[in-house]
């Protein structure tokens, strides 16, 4: 059994770099509009659940974070970023 000194400490998210966080909040919604759109399973899913509404609005909040965190990424982090947006919205009108 843990000890509450071998609990590791809670991230504190306030002290995390504005870049990365983005980043992060991108990456997450880049797995729920794969999920949304019913390619991926949502963790404790047996079957995949589609909701293209929140689907777009996360693809939509996924462009606008990547066009504020481009421009400070090295160009191949960007492109990345771009291209991964392209293929969201790529899947998504292919669904709709």
């Amino acid at each position: 059994m843990m000890d509450e000194k071998d609990k590791p400490a809670p991230l504190d998210l306030t002290a995390v770099d504005l870049d990365d966080l983005l980043e992060l909040f991108i990456g997450i919604l880049s797995e729920k509009a794969w999920q949304y759109m019913g390619f991926r399973l949502a963790s404790g899913k047996s079957e995949a659940e589609k909701d293209m509404a929140k689907a777009r609005s996360a693809i939509d909040c996924i462009a606008f974070l990547t066009d504020k965190v481009a421009p400070s990424l090295p160009v191949d982090d960007a492109r990345r970023l771009k291209s991964m947006v392209t293929d969201l919205q790529l899947n998504y009108v292919k669904q709709v």
